[in-house]
């Protein structure tokens, strides 16, 4: 598997990261860096009891790793849960649904990594 089938297999945009990176050396780099993160555990703790502090922080840092790597469908979901729990905006959905995004995020994000260990696994 390729850099480039790999941002496939994960709907990301291969053009932008290589736009940002320059190189795919590191690309390859820090896309592995992805699953050493511990972004799934700390939204899915924050979740547990809609701590918007923890969501806010969680999905912020996930969604600004995930833009700079062109990961675009996983920032997506990680922005929703950003702007929904970012200090200062009015709440539009309720608990139950907040909960649905995060969970649809936590899914990309576990597809993400799962992808990310095939890759490496065919080098």
């Amino acid at each position: 598997m390729t850099l480039e089938e790999l941002y496939s297999k994960m709907g990301g945009n291969f053009a932008h990261a290589k736009q940002i990176m320059k190189m795919d050396k590191l690309i390859d780099k820090y896309i592995r860096r992805l699953k050493d993160s511990n972004f799934d555990e700390r939204m899915a703790i924050a979740a547990e009891t809609m701590d918007s502090t923890g969501l806010f922080e969680s999905a912020h840092a996930m969604k600004g790793v995930c833009a700079n790597l062109g990961l675009d469908e996983l920032a997506d979901a990680a922005e929703e849960i950003t702007e929904e729990f970012r200090p200062g905006n009015a709440r539009k959905l309720t608990d139950e649904e907040a909960g649905a995004k995060v969970a649809a995020a936590l899914e990309k994000y576990r597809y993400s990594l799962a992808c990310i260990k095939e890759y490496e696994s065919a080098l």
